[in-house]
């Protein structure tokens, strides 16, 4: 191959530099920037090659011309072998875009792919094989979709295990979930040690976990379980025996401006986030930018909201608050966890969006269960148990406010049992007295 001099080689185009370092056995090429490979070439060549006098007198007017130019020319070749470097972190064995003639070259150069391909695959079969140590942790999400493996929960330290967002999504973990699997240690600039991949799930094979029956087809049946508040409040034992709730019940706490359905959720939240087995997760979707203030400066039962999202947001950017919420409370309830999400509110969302939401609670046959409890103007359709509130009763002050012929549960003798269920009937007829 003839020498080439500096010019030369900074005139060349970076596929042909790519080329040349090849036939120069030069490692690493394709992550060096232009100038750095041009002088890796010159070195490998056994030195810089001097420029023919005549030549740099007639081009000495050119210069500031040329200069400009080359920083150009560098800049977008920078540009170009930057992207060539996310090429190869994503792809293995890639090739110059531009096709040489001669097949010889081809052939060479798919070869030389073919041996950097296998030796990326070396390279992660070799973690693999000293990935030898097992780590068992609980989940806990970060806002970019990643997350961390906590070997000592709540509290984060430095044995602790990253995990990314591809095996995040892929083993659709959710904070909380009890993961096993090998781990790698911390390369250059890592901090923590890696996943390697995802054995268990809560105790359960990853791939039965993640190949199990869509949530949307699982079997439901009428909630059987009857949550227990045990509190001395007035509003919160008349819906415990009035207006039941059990796990996986679909329940719209309605009435007009001002009768309490928001006060009435933050009472819920606090009785139910004391409970064992118990995942309570609370969305904000529409709420007054004072009530946001409160439930964020003290929540009840500790529980703070997952999303808050003020009464001046869009309706699709509401919907898609509570939709992100039901997501994770899904994935916990196939599982066989117990999941609650408390809404405020479905009122002015469009009504199909308000319907989605409502429906994904269920009792999961011989699993876990979703309970959505959400405040509304009036029922959405499809509710289980319908808490109204009485803006008369509240407005005065006549605890509990519940509008009894209004309200009501489906199947509450599940709930209650049957001697339950009449002593509703009964309240309920005296009220219409």
């Amino acid at each position: 191959m003839a020498v080439l001099d500096r010019p030369a080689l900074e005139e060349s185009p970076l596929a042909d530099l790519h080329l040349i370092a090849r036939e120069l056995g030069i490692d690493g090429f394709r992550r060096l920037r232009k100038a750095d490979l041009v002088d890796a070439i010159l070195e490998r060549q056994g030195g810089e090659a001097a420029a023919a006098p005549a030549a740099a007198d007639d081009e000495a007017e050119e210069k500031p011309k040329r200069r400009r130019s080359r920083r150009r020319k560098d800049a977008d070749a920078d540009a170009e072998a930057e992207a060539e470097v996310a090429a190869e972190a994503a792809e293995e064995g890639t090739t110059d875009e531009d096709a040489e003639d001669r097949p010889s070259r081809r052939r060479s150069r798919r070869s030389r792919s073919r041996d950097e391909g296998r030796a990326e695959r070396e390279d992660r079969d070799e973690d693999e094989e000293k990935a030898d140590k097992i780590v068992e942790g609980t989940v806990e999400l970060l806002g970019n979709g990643s997350g961390f493996l906590r070997v000592n929960p709540p509290d984060p330290s430095d044995d602790d295990v990253y995990v990314s967002a591809a095996q995040v999504r892929r083993c659709e973990l959710v904070s909380g979930d009890v993961v096993t699997g090998p781990v790698r240690a911390p390369r250059r600039s890592e901090r923590y040690p890696s996943l390697v991949r995802v054995d268990t799930i809560n105790g359960r094979p990853a791939d039965e976990v993640s190949e199990g029956t869509p949530f949307d087809e699982l079997p439901a049946a009428f909630p059987s379980q009857r949550f227990s508040l045990g509190s001395e409040d007035a509003t919160l034992k008349a819906i415990e025996w009035l207006t039941p709730i059990g796990r996986g019940s679909r329940v719209t706490i309605v009435g007009a401006a001002r009768s309490g359905k928001t006060e009435a959720l933050r009472r819920l939240a606090g009785a139910l986030a004391g409970q064992d087995g118990l995942d309570v997760s609370v969305v904000l979707a529409g709420a007054r930018p004072e009530e946001i203030t409160e439930w964020k400066q003290s929540a009840p039962g500790g529980v703070e909201p997952v999303a808050t999202l003020s009464l001046a947001a869009s309706p699709d950017a509401r919907a898609g608050a509570i939709e992100r919420a039901l997501d994770t409370a899904k994935r916990i309830a196939a599982r066989g966890g117990n999941a609650v999400v408390l809404i405020d509110t479905l009122a002015g969302l469009p009504a199909g969006a308000a319907r989605r939401a409502l429906a994904a609670a269920r009792d999961i046959v011989d699993g876990g269960s979703l309970t959505i409890i959400a405040t509304s103007d009036e029922p959405v359709g499809g509710e289980t148990t319908v808490i109204a509130l009485d803006v008369a009763l509240t407005s005065t002050a006549r605890f509990p406010a519940l509008d009894l012929v209004a309200s009501g549960t489906l199947r509450p003798e599940l709930l209650v049992g049957d001697a339950g269920a009449d002593a509703i009937a009964q309240a309920r007829a005296s009220a219409l007295g």
